[in-house]
């Protein structure tokens, strides 16, 4: 999501639990009646890691041309587009770059390219130290490059612009941003007891068909789960109970599929994927009717929203088709995304931690009277940490864009870059959340990397949410709005997962949009 004027913040709320009985399914009794309450610590026995190898220095770094070329015209960008897609794959094709060029800043292009794109040309940044100037809006603009080189057709979301495409400096940012806002803390109260209820559901249904299958994919029904969730919390409507029934999340993927399949791979041949997606876009008609189930569905469900949209001069179809995009792109593309990410890492962590996230949160849980609160999780270093270290080492948003303004100097580690204004500036969020020189062992997963206070100093290295976690969104910046929404979420899902289990086992594939993940084994609770 987008942000607004001031920090999104949820007060406690309690969600009063069913029995431990009835919640963690094996658990031969309820809790002890008597607890020993004491001070929360992680009790995880690995030692975090130093929290930075960054030093401090007064020595001026070397001013270096930007290295890299952008090839010909037609050629360079088409050769570029095979390499990111095909012949090395993202990662490599920045990696081996920054080999060639021994530098984390260059210039490269990237897709989609000719015919999609008008211009493919950027600067790429690739480090910790240079990657947050795109956060400085002194510095860049914004407009239209929330999907990078090229824009989807506004079409596809009812003829407007929407508040990801839009600059602070644009009049309807604000207004739209504060719109978010008020939805967010309208319904703050009903976060908690509807993703109990939602994600309730999907371990339910996990669970059967382990036992009938022997495995359960995760994301599908993961994927309902979200989608009833947000709908539950944020307009307090069941999607099951209304003409969309259960078909929003295939109407999502469908409509998102349009914006986003020129930087897709979908596993179809090379040359139809080039041909297809890659070189044309897919014509918006061809979404036309599943978008409108989706703008109904807002559109019924929302009325106290569209009713503040008015007051502040936003018509209720531009702030539909809004509200709409932050559900539906924004939040539950984010859930679709991380959350299979978060149980791919956390699972291959294996028994240990496991058990280690289940102490803590049942200890927690319990001491606070079986409710599950926003009090009671910021009791949970270990969660906590576990949550972040999976939006750092994994962001859901990878790839984020800024356009100079002006003429100024870009850091890296090793150098000073001259830019120049009007050239786009272009980062690779997972290589700068995994800088080696800020972070050790970066490509680890370590569940307990920001516990304690040094642990929790490294925050401002994770830049998930289009800005530093250790800031907030405002309507001046263009951090994620639903930012603390998406961690309370992410927390969340921690919480109902071991409070119900034990441990769990998975198999990983690779899928377009992130980690594909199968559940083998769920081992029901068992203290």
């Amino acid at each position: 999501m987008e942000s607004s004027a001031s920090p999104l913040s949820f007060s406690s709320l309690p969600l009063h639990l069913p029995n431990h009985r009835s919640l963690l399914l094996t658990s031969p009794k309820p809790y002890p009646c008597r607890i020993s309450v004491r001070p929360i610590i992680s009790s995880i026995s690995e030692k975090p890691p130093t929290p930075s190898k960054l030093t401090t220095t007064t020595t001026p770094l070397p001013t270096r041309k930007i290295p890299g070329d952008y090839g010909l015209p037609l050629i360079g960008p088409l050769k570029d587009r095979l390499d990111y897609f095909y012949n090395q794959g993202r990662d490599d094709y920045f990696k081996s770059r920054i080999q060639k060029y021994q530098s984390t800043v260059y210039r490269a292009n990237t897709p989609p390219g000719s015919f999609i794109s008008n211009n493919p040309n950027v600067v790429v940044l690739l480090d910790g130290k240079s990657f947050p100037v795109l956060f400085d809006l002194d510095k860049v603009e914004k407009k239209d490059l929330f999907t990078g080189t090229y824009m989807p057709s506004t079409e596809l979301t009812g003829g407007y612009r929407v508040l990801s495409f839009l600059d602070p400096s644009e009049p309807n940012h604000g207004k739209l941003k504060k719109l978010i806002f008020f939805l967010l803390q309208s319904r703050r109260q009903s976060v908690i007891p509807e993703f109990h209820t939602s994600f309730t559901e999907l371990f339910e249904s996990l669970e059967s068909e382990l036992a009938s299958d022997g495995k359960a994919n995760f994301n599908d029904p993961n994927d309902q789960a979200a989608f009833n969730f947000l709908a539950r919390s944020l307009f307090g409507t069941n999607p099951a109970e209304t003409n969309l029934g259960s078909d929003g999340p295939k109407l999502i993927r469908k409509w998102v599929l349009f914006q986003l399949s020129p930087l897709l791979v979908l596993g179809l041949p090379k040359l139809v994927e080039e041909l297809v997606i890659h070189t044309f876009r897919l014509p918006p008609f061809l979404v036309k009717k599943d978008y409108q189930r989706l703008y109904d569905f807002f559109y019924n469900s929302s009325t106290f929203v569209l009713d503040e949209a008015e007051k502040t001069g936003i018509s209720r179809d531009e702030a539909c088709h809004n509200l709409l995009y932050a559900t539906c792109f924004n939040s539950f593309g984010g859930m679709k995304i991380l959350f299979p990410n978060m149980v791919k890492w956390i699972g291959r962590a294996g028994v240990k931690l496991h058990t280690e996230l289940a102490q803590e949160i049942r200890s927690v849980i319990r001491s606070n009277g079986g409710k599950v609160t926003m009090a009671a999780m910021e009791q949970m270093p270990l969660m906590k940490s576990a949550v972040y270290e999976s939006l750092r080492i994994e962001p859901p948003v990878a790839l984020q864009y800024g356009r100079a303004k002006q003429d100024f100097v870009i850091e890296s580690h090793d150098a000073a870059f001259q830019v120049k204004e009007g050239e786009l500036l272009f980062g690779y969020q997972p290589f700068a959340t995994k800088d080696p020189k800020i972070f050790e062992r970066s490509e680890e997963f370590v569940a307990n990397r920001f516990v304690g206070e040094e642990g929790e100093m490294m925050l401002k290295h994770v830049l998930w949410s289009n800005g530093p976690e250790t800031e907030s969104p405002g309507i001046g910046n263009k951090q994620c709005a639903g930012k603390d929404f998406v961690v309370l979420a992410s927390r969340l899902l921690l919480v109902e997962l071991f409070l119900r289990y034990d441990s769990f086992e998975i198999e990983v594939a690779k899928g377009p949009l992130g980690a594909s993940v199968t559940l083998t084994s769920l081992k029901r609770a068992s203290f």
